[in-house]
């Protein structure tokens, strides 16, 4: 290994190592119980209800932070385009987390008719749209950074005399959320303030489609003999 290729590995090292330490700050605006120390067993049963919310919110940030693992067993040797879009994604992940955790934590609540707690409260459908179309935009910025980094592995590996494919199917994967979250983001703002409640629950149903991910990354494989 020439030294050019061990400084890169180190770089490497080095800059994974702040991502995960990025995420896992993020993880820690979502504990259940905020600043708040339970002084009684009340107390202790009503922070305890955040958990539902705060297990989805802790799977969406592994699923993003994931994702750049999988980018770096592709991508294994740094370069400036691979840090400036790692950094990025930090960048979003630490505004993705508020969305986030509203988000979840209002349905939450809603759907348990007030038995789960949340700090946060939607009035109004003008507050509704606010909240799906930054979720929706900050979820697209999230997924649109990890579809780059994967355009990018592909290129390097093709520079480099390697196949491109295994890159370009987990590029596949990160394109349909993002599609999702800015398609939903764009619902959200045509909507008519007047629409009926049930239509303001298109944009969030709009995510289930990410179970487009499969067979798209099915068909990719078989279209191009990949295991």
């Amino acid at each position: 290994m020439s030294l050019t290729e061990q400084r890169e590995g180190i770089e490497a090292g080095r800059l994974d190592m702040f991502v995960d330490g990025a995420f896992a700050f993020t993880l820690t605006l979502l504990v259940i119980g905020g600043d708040v120390v339970p002084d009684s067993a009340a107390a202790l049963l009503h922070v305890l209800g955040g958990i539902p919310a705060f297990a989805v919110c802790f799977w969406m940030i592994a699923f993003f932070w994931h994702g750049h693992v999988r980018w770096r067993r592709r991508c294994p040797r740094a370069d400036a385009t691979g840090r400036w879009l790692s950094l990025l994604l930090v960048f979003f992940a630490l505004i993705f987390v508020y969305p986030l955790h509203m988000m979840f934590a209002s349905l939450a609540n809603m759907f348990s008719g007030g038995l789960l707690p949340s700090r946060f409260r939607l009035v109004g459908a003008s507050e509704i749209r606010t909240l799906l179309v930054v979720y929706g935009i900050a979820f697209t910025c999230m997924a649109g950074t990890l579809t780059l980094l994967f355009w990018h592995a592909a290129r390097r590996a093709q520079r480099e005399g390697f196949s491109p494919l295994d890159a370009q199917r987990e590029q596949l994967v990160w394109i349909v959320p993002a599609l999702l979250g800015l398609a939903s983001a764009l619902i959200a703002v045509l909507m008519p303030l007047s629409a009926p409640p049930v239509l303001w629950s298109l944009p969030g149903f709009l995510y289930v489609l990410m179970f487009l991910i499969g067979p798209l990354t099915s068909r990719f494989r078989r279209r191009h003999g990949l295991a």
